[in-house]
């Protein structure tokens, strides 16, 4: 993501300068402290942040070495990428996590000035790109991405949701840098400045725009799977702290990979953890973290998102944030590989489960998996007191959307829901018969 150089210069004052495994390692040679930025909102990244932290493996595998040393891990918490950039170029971060196109800028950043990084694991992707959204206020009379002409729009400038935002723009026609009056915000300035109506629309990235759809702040406008690009957070490393203690960093991608077998195993109870570590509500972790949420994790660099990757490249070379960056000097899967074993084979091969709708009923510890979205609501219209969450595949994209947020259509007997009143009303269109209805509607048919 990104930040203003002031701000980052700000950020770097207020960091305590000892403790990392690079340049101040705290102690004498016997005592290392591994530093780890980490970003706790945004919850795609928790395999190697939050829930990592909270699980403790991390440290475990450091205990494990038998090395002879002690140990420390500092863990730091930011809210975008771009300061974890600057402390990992100034030698004070070891290993850090962030989304796609902030990855790129800590690569060309690192080799600028001399402390060269490597994208060293995955953390959560979705293959279509459904981790990035652009809502608007509930009342918002927006319905379609060529509305945006000429008005206000807050993303943060150098994220992955402004990649998506500038995709979708030229695709709809309408230049992103003219078209529009971009407002370069933090994401919760921006959530903020939505609310106040001093902006049209948000872009951002997880798990901003679940969040404000969850609390009623705001709706979906462009989904960002529908541009079928993909879009992940991955683990950065600085190339010096790997070369010299290849073994910690490997402790960090085993203790990765069990975190992820843990969210696999106990996506519910993960998504407790989560939500206790970040205050966000459990029911919004869930839709992108859950057994079927937007999010996929999985450790492995896969060839899809190495190629997604260098596609990014150009976007950020439009915005004048990068110049050219060697994708392939970049990936270094060299440490995963090792850390996971003969799995790394497996795991490149995998893909993300299948779209499902899911009810998580009040004081359940699993949620419950339909065959339909139309099965979905009958249950709930059935057991509406004792319902937590409802959890549906949109019809084209398969991103998962809360079922009371969602768009219905009825088509003869099917009802199918939808992310956003665009792709709701194109299938309508094209469907003889078919029509919008509302979520009452849709329940008391399905009932």
């Amino acid at each position: 993501m990104k930040r203003s150089a002031v701000a980052v210069t700000a950020v770097a004052l207020l960091l305590p300068l000892a403790g990392c495994g690079g340049d101040a390692e705290a102690g004498d040679a016997s005592t290392v402290t591994v530093t780890v930025g980490y970003q706790s909102k945004t919850i795609n990244t928790v395999t190697a942040g939050t829930l990592l932290r909270s699980l403790g493996y991390f440290e475990k595998q450091l205990n494990a070495l038998g090395d002879g040393v002690t140990y420390k891990v500092d863990w730091q918490d930011y809210a975008t990428g771009a300061p974890i950039t600057a402390q990992m170029t100034a030698g004070k971060i070891d290993i850090g996590s962030m989304g796609d196109f902030p990855l790129l800028i800590n690569a060309a950043r690192g080799k600028q000035l001399g402390r060269p990084t490597r994208l060293v694991s995955v953390t959560g992707y979705n293959l279509r790109g459904g981790l990035n959204t652009i809502v608007t206020a509930p009342d918002s009379k927006l319905a379609s991405l060529k509305d945006l002409r000429g008005r206000k729009v807050s993303t943060s400038i150098g994220s992955a949701a402004d990649g998506t935002l500038v995709r979708a723009l030229q695709r709809a026609g309408i230049d992103p840098d003219k078209g529009i009056e971009k407002l370069n915000q933090q994401p919760a300035v921006g959530a903020s400045a939505l609310s106040a109506g001093s902006t049209d629309a948000l872009s951002q990235f997880v798990a901003w725009p679940g969040l404000l759809a969850f609390q009623g702040k705001a709706k979906a406008l462009y989904d960002g799977a529908e541009l079928n690009l993909p879009t992940f957070h991955g683990v950065t490393a600085r190339e010096d702290f790997a070369k010299k203690r290849p073994a910690v960093l490997e402790a960090f991608l085993k203790a990765q990979s069990q975190a992820t077998d843990y969210l696999h195993d106990h996506p519910v109870t993960a998504a407790e953890k989560v939500a206790k570590a970040t205050a966000l509500p459990a029911e919004v972790v869930y839709l992108y973290n859950g057994a079927h949420g937007i999010a996929t994790f999985d450790p492995a660099i896969k060839p899809k998102l190495v190629s997604a990757l260098k596609k990014d490249v150009s976007i950020l070379k439009s915005a004048k944030l990068t110049g050219d960056v060697d994708v392939d000097s970049f990936v270094d899967d060299q440490y995963v590989r090792k850390a996971l074993g003969p799995d790394y084979t497996e795991r490149l091969a995998s893909a993300p489960a299948p779209a499902a709708s899911e009810v998580w009923a009040k004081g359940a510890s699993e949620t419950r998996a339909f065959k339909s979205p139309a099965e979905l609501l009958a249950y709930v219209a059935k057991h509406k007191d004792g319902i937590r969450a409802a959890y549906v595949p949109d019809a084209t994209t398969g991103t998962l959307w809360f079922a009371d947020r969602a768009v219905w259509v009825a088509d003869g007997e099917e009802l199918l829901p939808f992310v956003t009143p665009a792709t709701a009303k194109a299938y309508a269109d094209g469907h003889d018969g078919a029509r919008v209805v509302t979520y009452d509607t849709a329940l008391e048919r399905a009932s």
